[in-house]
């Protein structure tokens, strides 16, 4: 067993969605991170409402025990000239440099199709070609230069309705860009939502993974989701997701995982909801207890 220097962070998505921001509309910034601390959450990822000045952030942040983890950063490696996804990125990678954070989370935007209200999220699903791939790689590794500039790493999040969803695509982009340069985001809730199996990943790339997204689905609702031909954002209206310990997935055989490959890093409980319908303090709380019963 290799020692395992691992901390528990939240994501404040369930508190108010960037995709939807009619969903938590009402939440304030100070009360999703005060209720992330009140949970006994040590990290915080970045959301819409969050300050833009790290200065300003970091205070807010500070007085409540919280750290940053890291923040999305969308790519857009297909469908621009690299040079707009490089200056975006550097702007990106500096904030959370300056409170810092050590990962960035990378997803490949260009061709994506989550953000698509109507667009069936299984039927429509992105698929590189080729040239496609070729962008990716060499772009994905190009930014992990840039984010060693900072002493920082890259992680790619595999991701519904994207290029990179499946257990095939997620090994094909291990195995065509440079481990030294491009790292991965371990997220069991979109492995269960694509219908693989999350162990399997893990084990096939723990000595790539260097960020873990820990949450669940509710199985009725993506099968719902399927036979109706819905999309992504329809499926988190309908509560597709919820936390760890909230639904059937035993996260016991992946925790022992994770302390097995001595992961060093942060677990981010997330669970893009209505936090009309699923109160976002209630769920990250119970969340933090099944997490630490286990």
């Amino acid at each position: 067993m290799k020692e395992t220097n691992y901390k528990l962070g939240c994501a404040p998505i369930a508190w108010t969605n960037d995709d939807m921001p009619e969903l938590g509309g009402e939440n304030t910034f100070e009360q999703c991170i005060s209720e992330m601390a009140l949970a006994g959450y040590e990290g915080t990822e970045i959301g819409n409402k969050y300050p833009k000045d790290p200065v300003e952030l970091k205070k807010y942040l500070d007085i409540r025990g919280l750290s940053v983890v890291s923040a999305w950063f969308s790519a857009h490696l297909t469908s621009k000239p690299f040079e707009e996804t490089a200056e975006a990125f550097k702007a990106h990678r500096d904030f959370l440099h300056a409170l810092g954070a050590e990962v960035i989370v990378v997803s490949e935007q260009g061709n994506s199709i989550q953000g698509r209200k109507a667009t069936p999220i299984f039927e429509e699903k992105p698929v590189f070609t080729e040239e496609e791939w070729e962008k990716v790689t060499t772009g994905l590794e190009k930014l992990g230069d840039l984010a060693h500039e900072k002493e920082m790493e890259i992680v790619y999040h595999h991701h519904m309705g994207t290029g990179v969803q499946t257990i095939e695509e997620i090994d094909r982009l291990m195995a065509e860009t440079n481990p030294e340069k491009v790292s991965l985001l371990f997220d069991t809730g979109h492995l269960l939502f694509s219908g693989e199996n999350p162990l399997e990943v893990l084990e096939k790339h723990s000595d790539r993974i260097k960020h873990i997204h820990f949450k669940d689905i509710r199985p009725h609702v993506v099968n719902d989701v399927k036979e109706n031909k819905e999309s992504f954002l329809q499926a988190v209206r309908k509560g597709a997701f919820t936390v760890p310990g909230d639904s059937t997935f035993d996260f016991q055989p992946v925790i022992d995982h994770v302390r097995e490959m001595g992961y060093s890093g942060w677990i981010v409980v997330e669970a893009e909801q209505d936090p009309a319908i699923a109160n976002p303090f209630e769920y990250a709380l119970r969340a933090r207890e099944y997490m630490e019963a286990l």
